[in-house]
């Protein structure tokens, strides 16, 4: 993952909870990277290291760190690092969610290694929609249930989220549903 991850992850936890805390968290992790590049590309391990040791030291489940950073990033970094795609996402939920798909095709102009994932959207009435999530990363389905519910938060609108199916049941991606 690029460095803008890992950035923000550090600046979700400085912003929480203190420069200290994201000291301590920094040491549980062993990550010996003084200072996280946005452009530069980093293994995955080192983001996945940085959450299970947040867990740790917060006392809470990975699923939570995860779940946190993925509304974070959407309501903070997203929005200060690229808000202009951001809004040409759309006006609604809705719109965002259906033009999905194709968020990344621009995300990738700027950061030309970028692995993003793969989105399907099937639309299944006015208030509900399934995003279906193809990803070659484990383990990130409650990042994308953050980052639904901070797309809500965004537009201003409640969302319901419910992992309809994923790889642990068998599957070859994730789903999500998304009601408002």
């Amino acid at each position: 993952m690029y460095g803008l991850v890992n950035k923000a992850i550090q600046d979700l936890i400085t912003t929480n909870y203190g420069e200290d805390k994201w000291m301590k968290i920094k040491e549980k992790s062993k990550i010996d990277i003084d200072y996280f590049i946005s452009t530069e590309p980093y293994d995955d391990s080192v983001t996945y290291q940085l959450a299970i040791a947040a867990a740790q030291e917060l006392n809470i489940s990975v699923d939570e760190v995860l779940y946190s950073f993925g509304e974070w990033w959407v309501l903070k970094t997203s929005l200060q690092k690229y808000g202009g795609l951001m809004k040409a996402g759309g006006s609604t939920v809705k719109e965002f969610l259906t033009n999905l798909p194709s968020f990344h095709d621009r995300i990738m102009l700027i950061y030309p290694k970028l692995t993003p994932p793969e989105f399907k959207i099937d639309e299944k009435g006015e208030n509900c929609l399934i995003v279906h999530y193809f990803s070659k990363r484990e383990g990130l389905v409650a990042f994308m249930k953050g980052l639904l519910s901070g797309i809500g938060k965004m537009y201003e609108t409640p969302v319901e989220i419910e992992h309809v199916f994923g790889k642990s049941s068998g599957e070859e991606h994730e789903a999500f549903k998304v009601s408002w």
